[in-house]
């Protein structure tokens, strides 16, 4: 590696380190309870049960978010099949998203899922919730994202 070369790899290095510190002293607003997540939105009535209208196979996703162990769980039930993934953590606000990141060992991959999402999803991810206008929730992950409405 030449020196100019080096001396560039230093300087991203830098950079990288002193934007992660910058970011990690910023303080993130996070939810664990449905109270606090309502708060956090601004909706006090934002829905606990919501269900996927982008689904192409018929069988839409029904994600319900509740509370375990102090953390917020988010369930996914694939319709028909039984579970598709289920996840615990904190629901921080990112911008305008709110995600949740989580781990091996937060994520349970249910029968439901298929080997896409296993192998996306089973060493750790995110899932990104953004609000699109009054009654309507994208939910995304790598490689998937869908349109959700509550269910009353």
């Amino acid at each position: 590696m030449s020196v100019g070369s080096r001396r560039l790899a230093r300087l991203l290095l830098l950079s990288l380190m002193a934007a992660g510190s910058s970011h990690a002293s910023e303080t993130q607003k996070c939810a664990t309870s449905l109270v606090e997540l309502r708060a956090l939105l601004g909706a006090p009535g934002f829905a606990p049960t919501w269900e996927e209208t982008t689904m192409g196979d018929g069988k839409p996703l029904v994600v319900s978010i509740g509370e375990k162990n102090g953390a917020l769980l988010l369930v996914f039930t694939k319709s028909r099949e039984g579970l598709w993934a289920e996840s615990v953590g904190a629901l921080c606000q990112t911008g305008a998203d709110l995600e949740i990141r989580f781990g091996r060992q937060q994520i349970r991959i249910g029968p439901a899922a298929g080997w896409v999402v296993r192998q996306a999803l089973g060493g750790g991810g995110t899932f990104t919730l953004t609000m699109l206008g009054a009654g309507c929730l994208k939910i995304a992950t790598s490689g998937w994202d869908g349109i959700f409405v509550p269910v009353k």
